[in-house]
């Protein structure tokens, strides 16, 4: 067995992060503050929104979307099972019912005509994933939302630096969310990340994000008089800090770089396991560019070893490869939950895998996973 091990993923943080936490902490500004509010306009004129609200993570960041549209019990909101847990479980944190649609066998996202197969009198919303950071066809799914009169929330939590129709993923966006944490590109530890265009709504998401306090702690602070507060609604403690910010500062001034060698790395990836029979790898849909926050590639039925075989054999070489994207439907917590077949979401998570891609990855360490890939498809 190797001893030099490949990660999954390894996040791009160094000296300049490690000084831009070390200033705000000696700032004595620790919690949210002036350097969250930097984040948020920065974060903002990078994905092309008018608005940006800082948030404890993606999952805080979806629940507040549903929040701010109003959906609760009795309300369906269309999620795609091929995601993460967290997408699914924030339509339950507002009470309503996730209904779960199958996705494209290429993409791995949402399409306005898996939508409309489970879409319901009682279906509220749809939550579209970018899954893995390859873009869903956001312009078709934003043109049949309107048309059903139901709002697209989008799910970017992989997706910063992911382009759609030739614009960044974000743009146009009625609300999305983002995520920060270290398997991302862009990542404070943990963190999210909300964007919309909409004035009100940004401003109430600030409110809600913060106890429903109609006046920040950073406007109190900045006031040279008393302000005494109101809590206008319930509201929730998902705030970032300071700190967090700072990093999320520099990480941003470094996403150019991550892309361009992430995409270099994917189109290696796919120029070298382009002749092993029965692996189909991940690509660039039509419709945009991925930012190749994950690089999946899908075991076709002619592959000699299974997918769970295979992540053994590559932990054996040294390598650390990943299950594919879950499919929350057949996670206990949504034991009895009943819906349509998804078998396009099984299969996807049946029998994919996530190989390691990282802005320092080497040619030589490519080289690695590619020849214990090679070995196992010989078997």
């Amino acid at each position: 067995m190797s001893t030099d091990r490949i990660p999954v993923m390894i996040p791009w943080l160094g000296e300049e992060e490690a000084r831009a936490a070390s200033a705000a902490v000696l700032s004595g500004w620790v919690a949210q503050g002036p350097r969250v509010a930097a984040f948020e306009r920065a974060f903002a004129e990078r994905v092309g929104a008018e608005h940006a609200v800082a948030v404890s993570s993606c999952t805080t960041a979806l629940h507040l979307s549903l929040v701010a549209l109003g959906l609760g019990p009795g309300d369906q909101v269309v999620v795609p099972s091929l995601s993460f847990i967290a997408t699914a479980n924030a339509v339950r944190h507002v009470g309503a019912e996730p209904v779960f649609a199958d996705v494209d066998p290429v993409t791995g996202n949402l399409t306005t005509v898996t939508v409309d197969a489970v879409r319901t009198p009682r279906t509220r919303a749809v939550l579209a994933v970018h899954q893995g950071g390859v873009p869903a066809d956001v312009h078709a799914l934003r043109a049949a939302c309107a048309d059903w009169r139901i709002p697209l929330v989008e799910d970017a939590a992989c997706a910063i630096g992911s382009t759609a129709g030739g614009k960044p993923v974000g743009q146009g966006a009625l609300v999305a969310a983002w995520s920060f944490h270290p398997r991302k590109i862009v990542t404070t530890g943990e963190g999210g990340m909300i964007t919309t265009d909409d004035a009100g709504w940004a401003a109430r998401l600030r409110r809600l994000r913060e106890h429903g306090m109609n006046a920040s702690a950073a406007e109190r602070h900045a006031s040279d008089k008393p302000v005494l507060e109101s809590y206008l609604e319930v509201g929730y403690n998902y705030r970032m800090t300071d700190i967090q910010a700072a990093v999320g500062l520099v990480q941003l001034g470094k996403l150019d770089a991550m892309i361009t060698r992430r995409r270099e790395l994917a189109a290696r990836y796919e120029a070298l396991l382009r002749d092993i029979p029965g692996l189909t790898p991940v690509r660039d849909p039509e419709h945009g560019e991925s930012n190749f926050q994950s690089y999946w590639v899908l075991l076709e039925p002619d592959f000699p070893v299974g997918r769970d075989d295979l992540l053994a054999a590559l932990a054996a070489a040294g390598v650390s490869a990943r299950r594919g994207i879950m499919a929350a439907h057949l996670e206990p917590a949504y034991a009895g939950h009943h819906g349509a077949p998804l078998p396009v979401t099984e299969r996807i998570s049946r029998d994919s895998l996530i190989l390691p891609l990282f802005h320092t990855m080497t040619e030589a360490q490519q080289d690695r996973v590619v020849a214990a890939l090679r070995a196992q498809a010989a078997r």
